[in-house]
């Protein structure tokens, strides 16, 4: 496939999935518009770069639908110098955007995963649940994916009033949230359900009964 076959395919992106799905930060369409999807996908799976859908990369995980992805990065209202912590960094692709957005990224991914290039993205192996605490505080913590929980690891890593976006994965639906932490507590909303990655290791904590 093109290079013009992409462009045409990202243009069709943003004008039939993103500003009708109440993507209206224009700063996030113009990124989205500009950054190849594409070059952050397998060379078998790059066809499918902007389909409505999620997009299977390794052992069960996938690239965020690009709706979930835009409104994200809308409800994360990124400002040039944000100290971003993403989680789930997957390939990169989250990684580039909020590069280009201005934000000092550090983006956290798996051992095992694949390799990970982006110019000024500060790349963190180890569990996702764990963060990068050596980089805290930071003014935004990212979840590229859907978790059934945030753990206080995390939440820790924010700096005073710090935001968060998320997805939650509750009952079989995945629902997009934002939030702040405050006082070392995170309060999230629930914005609106929508198709999301889920990300491993964040399973709710047992709960014992008597």
């Amino acid at each position: 496939m093109t290079e013009q076959n992409f462009s045409s395919m990202r243009a069709a992106m943003v004008e039939s999935q993103l500003r009708t799905s109440d993507v209206d930060d224009q700063r996030v369409i113009a990124v989205m518009a500009r950054v190849p999807r594409e070059d952050f996908l397998p060379a078998e799976r790059r066809a499918m770069a902007y389909i409505d859908r999620a997009v299977p990369l390794w052992d069960g995980r996938a690239l965020n639908p690009p709706v979930a992805t835009g409104r994200l990065l809308k409800e994360a209202q990124v400002e040039p110098g944000d100290r971003v912590l993403l989680i789930g960094a997957a390939t990169g692709y989250g990684a580039a955007l909020l590069a280009e957005l201005g934000a000092s990224v550090t983006a956290v991914e798996e051992e095992g995963g694949p390799e990970i290039s982006v110019p000024g993205v500060t790349v963190v192996r180890g569990p996702l649940n764990a963060g990068a605490a050596d980089g805290a505080p930071y003014d935004l913590l990212f979840i590229d994916g859907a978790v059934q929980n945030v753990p206080a690891a995390l939440v820790a890593q924010l700096a005073e009033g710090g935001r968060v976006v998320t997805g939650l994965a509750e009952r079989g639906v995945t629902r997009l949230c934002s939030g702040r932490a405050v006082a070392g507590a995170l309060g999230l909303a629930r914005l609106a359900d929508m198709e999301m990655a889920v990300l491993p290791g964040f399973a709710e904590p047992e709960r014992f009964t008597f």
